[in-house]
């Protein structure tokens, strides 16, 4: 006789929990970890199985029992967070005014087709026709693999958090915290020191590309005209414009921007090509290698390309944010094309030159010729286009930090504070027109910083663990980054020096006016 016994344990619902909170999700929530909480530490699952020769029960036929369990204990909450089986941070992300996967493709190409493709000739010249190919490459892949495992962190941290969405620095809080014990008394100085830095390159930035439009724009009135005008009193008359710029609430709003932008700097970069691709020497006439002079390649390739601030904000905006990674990813796509223009742009440019490239390539394109003055102009309004990207990262780590102290009229006190920050940035550039070699500095340092040791740090924490693969390969490819960014550091630094030394040198040059 077979006699099959089974055993029920009650797992309470979301309907019979006692749960008040009004939030749905909320109440959700609450109830799950009620349910996760009440499951059984051990489930069993047995049978008896009764025949002959087993044992006397009274008059009974001798029976045998057989009997079979198993022990399975319960997970963690974090482990079941891991397994996904009752928390998706991408399905519960709650964002106003999403962005589809287009439009932070948008974002991504502008935030990475900075002014700093200009100078990519010069680079190449540094490097060699040939290394600088390659380079360029190189260079684009750690780039874009810092900026992929810094989101790939932050995707395993919303499970392990129970979070839907983090910036950089809550992700490098969070990893720290999460982290082995020795590194926890850390988490908040890795915090305030990505944010302080964020903040410091990016308004810098800010001011840079105030100059920028109106520096351009000086060169042009003062040829057409023949008058010399005062840069600041032009950088004065950004300010209105500019706060207009940064008053578009939302990276949603931005993107059209973003895309009109992308068309300035598409039309701007095309002329520019049309004048390199005329009366091309042969590749034997320019240097294959330059050893001497790589790490000035580096230094410049390196924070042209560099968008890490970002990333993160990209990808808490959008509608799918598992699309920002993969091989055929938001991300692989951007820096892709990025890399490509970089080279070509870079080739041409010194192709076309030689040792007589100049830092930015529209400084050897003749002034005097109506398509090189478009290039100024297109440039200009890119960049101009572009303030409001860089400006939101500055926002939302200023916004971040004092929100919850503005309950009362919450969208006037951000207004008042984009206005506030505009008129600070352009006030610095009134102040200092020639921050723009400073600010290489300070980029030279938190950029290598930010850009390339910090992602990697937060890796080897989040998988401390679990482990760095086989043959610890996580660990030494980690290695490698570190000194990437620690060279960037030391070579970017001397060559933003060098800029400001020769900035406060006597002119050797003075702007030639028309008749």
């Amino acid at each position: 006789m077979d006699i099959k016994l089974q055993v029920w344990y009650y797992e309470p619902t979301a309907d019979k929990c006692n749960c008040r909170r009004s939030n749905s999700v909320a109440r959700e929530f609450h109830c799950q970890h009620i349910r996760n909480r009440c499951i059984s530490v051990a489930s069993f699952s047995f049978a008896q199985t009764i025949g002959p020769n087993s044992m006397t029960m009274g008059d009974s036929e001798p029976t045998n029992v057989e009997l079979r369990y198993k022990i399975q204990p319960r997970k963690s909450d974090t482990e079941q967070a891991l397994a996904g089986n009752d928390f998706d941070p991408f399905a519960l992300r709650d964002n106003e005014h999403p962005t589809t996967d287009g439009e932070t493709l948008t974002h991504l190409l502008k935030a990475s087709l900075g002014t700093g493709i200009l100078g990519m000739p010069v680079a190449f010249m540094y490097s060699g026709i040939v290394m600088g190919i390659f380079a360029t490459i190189f260079t684009a892949f750690i780039c874009t693999h810092c900026s992929y495992i810094l989101v790939k962190c932050g995707h395993k941290l919303y499970y392990r958090t129970r979070r839907t969405k983090m910036t950089f620095a809550e992700i490098a809080e969070s990893a720290f915290q999460k982290g082995p014990k020795w590194c926890r008394g850390f988490a908040p100085v890795a915090k305030f020191s990505i944010l302080f830095g964020l903040f410091l390159t990016y308004f810098g930035t800010c001011s840079v590309y105030t100059v920028i439009v109106a520096s351009n724009f000086e060169q042009l009135i003062n040829y057409w005209t023949g008058t010399v005008i005062s840069l600041r009193l032009l950088i004065c008359a950004l300010l209105v414009p500019l706060i207009l710029i940064a008053w578009v609430p939302n990276l949603k709003y931005l993107a059209p921007v973003s895309m009109v932008a992308n068309i300035f700097m598409g039309l701007g970069l095309g002329i520019t090509f049309w004048y390199l691709v005329q009366d091309l020497p042969s590749v034997e006439t320019r240097e294959f290698v330059s050893w001497s002079t790589l790490p000035q390649f580096f230094s410049i390739t390196i924070f042209a390309m560099e968008a890490i601030g970002v990333v993160m904000p990209l990808e808490n905006n959008m509608k799918t944010p598992q699309s920002f990674l993969g091989i055929c990813g938001v991300l692989s796509q951007g820096m892709s094309g990025v890399t490509l223009i970089y080279m070509l742009l870079g080739f041409l440019g010194y192709l076309h030159y030689g040792n007589a490239t100049e830092q930015s390539i529209t400084l050897n394109l003749p002034i005097e010729q109506w398509p090189a003055q478009a290039v100024k102009v297109l440039i200009s309004l890119a960049v101009y286009c572009t303030f409001g990207l860089q400006f939101f990262v500055c926002l939302e780590i200023v916004w971040d930090g004092i929100k919850e102290k503005c309950t009362k009229r919450p969208l006037v006190v951000n207004y008042v504070l984009r206005t506030v920050m505009v008129t600070a940035a352009v006030v610095l550039a009134v102040a200092v027109p020639t921050i723009g070699p400073f600010m290489g500095l300070i980029g030279a340092f938190c950029f290598s910083i930010l850009g390339l040791i910090f992602p990697v740090v937060i890796e080897l924490i989040v998988h401390w663990e679990t482990g760095f693969g086989k043959y610890n390969w996580i660990l030494w490819k980690n290695i490698v980054i570190i000194l990437c960014g620690i060279g960037a550091l030391i070579f970017g630094s001397l060559a933003a020096i060098k800029d400001i030394l020769a900035t406060y040198s006597p002119p050797e040059t003075s702007i030639t006016l028309k008749n």
